[in-house]
């Protein structure tokens, strides 16, 4: 397990009593660097939409949390939020809830001249993503595919 991984593992073992204290579910944690900081990212969802205050609750309580445990020995910048509308959909459980709606794709190397997809998100396995558009369906190799996101209109 990369060092990634296990701030991510730990974090999350971290955060799910907070979440369930606050009402909302994890619907992701990420620890990345961008340019010479890193991020240690909380992502909580509930049905209704979390709103500051849930992210501020649960920030709070994760801080304290991680002040205690004390397992990064970097400095970080921790974020709480929503995944947001167009929210990343990473984890398998994230494909599975978004059976039936619109998503995008966005490829590492076009397709056709075409490196970005829309559709319905039809079906996944370990090693494809399959959208429909208006005419067929066309499938992607999971290791193809830069981003998955849900689509949305305004």
């Amino acid at each position: 397990m990369s060092r990634r991984e296990d701030y991510e593992k730990r974090t999350e073992q971290l955060l799910t009593p907070i979440a369930a204290a606050n009402q909302v579910s994890i619907y992701d944690v990420e620890y990345v660097k961008e340019g010479s900081d890193y991020y240690l990212r909380a992502y909580i969802d509930k049905p209704e939409g979390v709103n500051i205050q849930d992210c501020e609750n649960v920030s709070r309580a994760l801080s304290d949390a991680l002040d205690e445990e004390d397992f990064i020995p970097d400095a970080y910048i921790l974020e709480v939020s929503s995944p947001g509308l167009g929210r990343a959909l990473k984890k398998d459980k994230h494909l599975q809830a978004a059976i039936g709606q619109e998503v995008e794709i966005r490829l590492y190397k076009p397709v056709d001249g075409i490196k970005e997809f829309s559709g319905t998100l039809e079906s996944f396995d370990a090693d494809t993503v399959t959208v429909r558009d208006d005419d067929s369906a066309r499938s992607f190799e999971r290791r193809s595919v830069a981003l998955i996101r849900l689509a949305f209109d305004f």
